[in-house]
C-alpha cells in the first residue's frame, strides 16, 4: 500500500505561522513588566515557563503579559 503524500501549501509571508518574542529575564525586567529578582522568582517556581538557552532562560513575552493580566499579575502583589 502507498502512502499518498500530502503536499504542503507554499511558505509567504502571508500564511507563515507567528513567531513568538522571545526575551531573557533582564530583558523583561528592563520594560517595566516585573522587577528582575521577582521574574526569577516566578521562573524558579515554575509559574512563568522559559526556555532555555545555556545559561539564560528566554520567556515568551506576549505569553507573559496574558499571564499577568489573568492571575500571575495577583501573586505579584502578593510578594510586594
Amino acid at each position: 500500500m502507498q502512502a499518498q503524500s500530502e503536499k504542503r501549501p507554499e511558505m509567504t509571508v502571508e500564511n507563515r505561522p507567528e513567531v513568538p518574542e522571545m526575551i531573557s529575564i533582564r530583558q523583561a525586567a528592563k520594560r517595566g513588566v516585573l522587577p528582575e529578582r521577582a521574574l526569577r522568582r516566578f521562573v524558579a517556581t515554575g509559574q512563568i515557563p522559559t526556555v532555555r538557552s545555556g545559561r539564560t532562560a528566554y520567556i515568551n513575552y506576549d505569553l507573559l503579559l496574558e499571564q499577568l493580566q489573568s492571575g500571575v499579575g495577583a501573586i505579584w502583589h502578593q510578594h510586594r
